[in-house]
């Protein structure tokens, strides 16, 4: 070999490695298969000088290797989706037995499989084909064909392991990606079944409970005696399944976003009568007292029903917690330093020892054993109220002396003036 082809060659070896790079680089940055594939043939054929090549993936639940695409003209195409055997064909050895095949003449190469080439009127004549492997994972191979100046070198062999090693993982890796996103396709699908369900069986559970329980109160305010009695434990019992419905309806919230707010300036005197106006029936039927000292003059910014639905939720965690005949109280104060409003409900109930100040707040937690406990409830009223609150920029807290000696829930929100309004 003279110096001028010594230095051709290497030439060459600098180009292809320069076009390796290259390739590795948008391999890594392509997250659609289809450009992917299309980048990749066409660098297999332009680096071997070839004519064309083709991508087998391998379909590991069909247990199936088969074209995914092609540059082998458009006949070609029509090889798309077309399944290789495993075992009778060069690509299906390749895959099996995980090493490289170069043939320089196929017609003459028993282990080609002429049938596609008689089916699409295609002539291979010459093929080198590459496993593509991730770590144990079998992704496929890659085809070049028709090599324009045969036979195949090692340069050819070792060029296209490099780019078919890239590719390995870049496929791959896009494959990952699409099931991810399948997968989170199919949660965010069951979800909203769940949430349809929920929402139609709790609409259908309430229309027959409003009619049970305007029947306990019709009984309970004409019965006497033992017929008094069992009218007022039918009118518990509905009320505690009325409470549950709610939350049941009130799940979706668990995950509210600020973007989904609807903020308005709003005395939260305003906000607390709307909580305590759907909580009316439930402060009656247990006797509680409730002591309201909000002044009206301060103002937060405030998505009024979701704003009242925290409060609601500390409402009725503060009835089911507090004996019957028991007080709440609401307060709200401004607080300065922080430029936020402080609203507080305390209640006279059983309390809550101090290593369940923060836990309380997890979803679905219940300070009681589920086999034991008095008070009903799924655990999820002070989980919503805490979500709501952040949603608006605020913060959500408890404190209690200790078991027996009541507490005291704190809802901090951001002073409407603070907001530049």
């Amino acid at each position: 070999m003279s110096e001028i082809q010594r230095f051709r060659a290497l030439e060459r070896k600098v180009n292809v490695l320069q076009r390796l790079a290259e390739v590795s680089v948008v391999l890594n940055a392509t997250f659609q298969l289809g450009p992917l594939l299309t980048y990749l043939m066409d660098a297999a054929a332009e680096i071997t000088e070839s004519e064309g090549a083709s991508v087998l993936l391998w379909d590991d639940q069909k247990r199936e290797l088969r074209f995914e695409a092609t540059t082998t003209t458009q006949a070609g195409m029509e090889l798309i989706g077309q399944v290789v055997p495993l075992q009778g064909s060069l690509a299906g050895r390749c895959l099996v037995e995980g090493e490289i095949i170069a043939v320089n003449n196929t017609g003459s190469d028993p282990r080609h499989y002429a049938k596609i080439d008689e089916e699409k009127q295609f002539e291979t004549r010459s093929l080198l084909v590459v496993p593509m492997r991730m770590q144990n994972r079998m992704i496929g191979v890659l085809e070049v064909v028709n090599k324009r100046h045969l036979p195949w070198t090692e340069d050819d062999r070792d060029y296209i392991s490099v780019l078919a090693a890239q590719a390995a993982v870049a496929i791959g890796t896009v494959q990952m990606v699409t099931e991810l996103q399948r997968a989170n396709q199919e949660l965010s699908e069951l979800d909203k079944l769940k949430n349809d369900f929920i929402a139609i069986a709790s609409h259908e559970l309430r229309t027959p409970l409003a009619v049970i329980l305007g029947y306990a109160s019709f009984l309970k305010d004409e019965a006497e005696g033992r017929l008094g009695e069992h009218a007022d434990k039918v009118l518990e019992s509905g009320l505690q399944l009325r409470r549950i419905i709610e939350d049941l309806m009130n799940l979706r919230y668990l995950q509210q976003n600020a973007s989904e707010l609807v903020l308005e300036a709003l005395p939260v005197s305003v906000v607390v009568q709307d909580a305590l106006a759907e909580v009316e029936s439930l402060l009656e039927a247990s006797q509680h007292q409730v002591d309201v000292e909000i002044d009206p003059q301060l103002i937060v910014r405030v998505d009024r029903i979701r704003g009242a639905m925290a409060i609601t939720n500390l409402l009725n965690n503060a009835i089911r917690f507090t004996p019957a005949g028991g007080s709440i109280r609401l307060a709200a104060r401004r607080h300065d330093e922080a430029s936020e409003i402080w609203l507080t409900i305390e209640d006279n109930g059983i309390g809550i020892d101090s290593t369940q100040l923060e836990r309380i707040f997890e979803k679905f937690y219940q300070v009681e054993d589920h086999m034991t406990r008095k008070h009903g409830g799924l655990g999820i009223g002070l989980s919503i109220a805490r979500a709501l609150v952040e949603a608006h920029g605020g913060r959500i807290w408890a404190s209690s002396a200790g078991l027996g000696q009541g507490a005291v829930f704190t809802i901090a929100l951001p002073l409407a003036e603070s907001t530049g309004t």
